[in-house]
């Protein structure tokens, strides 16, 4: 049967705030700058009152919503692109959806499941119709949600929607525990680098003189002196064949660094001649990656040979030092490297190298390797579990969803 998504889906526009509205505290509110491509990013969130509650009662997010994001930019720009889907989890249950993305629930979970809407919208061919749909600039781009209730599909019978949504949620439900025994993971690692390094409780510590509020066995020391420093490069995007989707060198944007601890994957690649000819670095394996352009602060480690653009800085590490750098990183505070508002915005690379970095004495950074190795190693691990669900899961669905493969 063949019907419209406007005929089966209520459509339930965003709210639109301002900023006097909000506050501290209250009732949380979900922006599509919160909508990243490796999930919800909740770092920074507005609220409003919760007397507010009942008058946008109807702007509440229940679990299996499915938000559409009706501006943004090109589709080349998938952290930002207009169309994009998100499917609300218990993250953001109870959130109020703002303005620039619309809600779409089914009518009738008989009719049409909800849970298996949630999978169609990542499909290919609906993305592509409501993108092409999109007006005005690669910047600023509109969807207009009467052309995303146009959409014509088949809709299977609903012991099939039930049967591939099931299928589909097996590879979810897995990448959800690893995902939650990374997390479980981070805070340990990140418990034991905070007593250990801000409380001062190391192994040792009842021994230790401690001299400006800091043991006289460590010491501040610039970053370059810690290890070698370089800074990332982009190709003229005039020469678009020195880019790939894939069979190159990885390239690192910001918006490839999200919350995870290890890079594995990112949006684009350099081909080859990008690399020699432009004078590329190529960072190996165990590299720590910081950006300091726009978004300062994010920082990962490479798993594998990679490349970034000029906004992120390349720290080659010892095996011995690296977990001890990617704490420290992670908990810096970046605005001591500036007076300015501008630093929220961009440092510049002669400030990343002379970044002060507090070194601890040898045996310190060696136990500190000992006690918390492992616990990256599980992270490392539970990621590439990760990336293999999500790779096997994105080739299943178009074939589920178009009968390719019956259920």
């Amino acid at each position: 049967m063949k019907v419209k998504l406007g005929d089966v889906c209520d459509f339930i526009n965003g709210g639109a705030w301002s900023e006097k509205e909000y506050t501290r505290s209250g009732i949380p509110v979900l922006k599509v700058t919160n909508c990243k491509s490796f999930g919800f990013q909740l770092d920074e969130i507005d609220y409003l009152p919760e007397s507010a509650l009942n008058k946008y009662k109807k702007n509440i997010l229940r679990n299996d919503d499915v938000i559409i994001a009706t501006v943004g930019s090109h589709p080349n720009l998938l952290e930002s692109a207009a169309g994009r889907s998100y499917v609300v989890n218990d993250l953001v249950s109870g959130f109020l959806l703002n303005q620039n993305a619309v809600c779409v629930r089914t009518k009738d979970n008989d009719i049409l499941d909800q849970t298996y809407l949630g999978y169609f919208v990542q499909n290919r061919d609906f993305i592509h119709y409501i993108q092409n749909r999109g007006k005005g600039s690669a910047n600023q781009m509109r969807i207009a949600i009467t052309a995303i209730k146009e959409y014509q599909f088949n809709i299977p019978d609903i012991c099939k929607q039930k049967a591939v949504a099931k299928i589909l949620k097996v590879f979810d439900r897995l990448i959800v525990n690893n995902q939650k025994q990374i997390k479980l993971l981070e805070e340990a690692a990140q418990r034991i680098y905070k007593e250990w390094f801000v409380d001062l409780r190391f192994p040792g510590h009842e021994n230790t003189e401690i001299e400006n509020g800091m043991p006289n066995t460590w010491k501040t020391i610039q970053a370059m002196e810690l290890c070698k420093i370089t800074i990332g490069k982009t190709p003229p995007r005039s020469e678009s064949y020195w880019f790939t989707d894939k069979g190159g060198i990885p390239w690192v944007s910001i918006s490839d660094m999200n919350d995870a601890v290890f890079l594995f994957n990112t949006k684009e690649q350099l081909t080859g001649e990008a690399i020699k000819r432009n004078s590329v670095k190529v960072v190996p394996r165990g590299t720590i990656l910081l950006s300091f352009k726009l978004t300062v602060g994010r920082v990962a480690i490479a798993e594998k040979k990679m490349a970034t653009n000029e906004a992120i800085a390349h720290f080659y590490v010892d095996d011995t030092i690296r977990e001890y750098l990617f704490c420290y990183l992670s908990n810096f505070n970046f605005d001591v490297l500036g007076s300015t508002s501008s630093i929220s915005k961009a440092i510049n690379s002669k400030i990343v190298k002379s970044m002060p970095i507090v070194l601890p004495d040898n045996e310190t950074l060696t136990k500190f390797h000992d006690k918390v190795k492992s616990l990256f190693l599980k992270i490392e691990n539970c990621q590439k579990n990760i990336y293999m669900l999500s790779e096997a899961r994105d080739r299943l669905l178009p074939k589920l969803m178009s009968g390719e493969i019956e259920v």
